[in-house]
């Protein structure tokens, strides 16, 4: 039986890995699929990559490395998803993965010129965006859940962009009819960013954020299960 693969390159919170689990299971969940049909490589421990072969596809989670590290699993990872991508399956890259999918193609991954993008955020799609097999199905205006320093600053050769938000140009892209990456974290939900956005409490203020102000305007947001749910249909295709 094929099966979904997920990478994971990061860990979330602590004290959520103990009430309610890590970024693969928030995905697993998100994508309402049997935990039969879906591995787990922890390539962050040195965990080996598999051939594509038996794969329905391919979710890259998000993590608190960062890319233009270039830390030797992550180069690894990335020379991986290229060649997952050639072979045309499903992908689909959070956060950190969105940014590793963009590098490995030929983008540019950096510091976000433009700062910290952290909270409930408000993303726009454009025009390419209503005929892409991914997020066709979410409102042209839509709001959801963010935590990242690094973004990328230039889309790989061919990319399509898709989205966009005030502080990162780059919210979203294709790459071919079955690659995506998204910066933000579909699988977050009110209260995963909330715990985030209280664990960076410190440095928020010292980059002269209001902690207060943000916690408040965190929403409850559907359009992160929307695109899960429909990069299932996808891979189920």
């Amino acid at each position: 039986m094929s099966r979904l693969l997920i990478v994971k390159t990061g860990e979330a919170l602590p004290q959520l890995i103990a009430e309610r689990g890590s970024y693969d299971d928030w995905i697993v969940r998100g994508l309402g699929l049997p935990a039969s049909e879906v591995e787990v490589v922890t390539v962050y421990e040195g965990e080996r990559l598999p051939p594509p072969d038996d794969l329905s596809g391919v979710v890259v989670t998000g993590s608190a490395a960062m890319v233009s590290e270039r830390e030797a699993w992550s180069v690894r990872t990335g020379q991986w998803l290229a060649m997952v991508v050639r072979t045309g399956l499903p992908v689909l890259g959070i956060c950190y993965g969105h940014q590793l999918l963009a590098e490995a193609l030929g983008g540019r991954v950096g510091p976000n010129p433009l700062g910290r993008e952290m909270g409930t955020i408000a993303v726009r799609l454009r025009p390419e965006a209503a005929s892409d097999p991914l997020l066709a199905r979410l409102p042209e205006h839509f709001r959801v859940h963010a935590t990242h320093v690094e973004s990328v600053l230039a889309l790989p050769p061919g990319a399509n962009l898709l989205a966009s938000s005030d502080t990162d140009p780059h919210q979203a892209f294709a790459v071919g009819t079955s690659a995506w990456g998204v910066q933000f974290h579909p699988e977050f939900d009110a209260q995963v960013i909330r715990e985030y956005i209280q664990a960076r409490s410190d440095v928020l203020v010292a980059e002269g954020r209001d902690v207060a102000a943000m916690l408040a305007s965190v929403e409850v947001s559907d359009a992160g299960p929307i695109l899960l749910q429909r990069f299932a249909e996808l891979l189920r295709r």
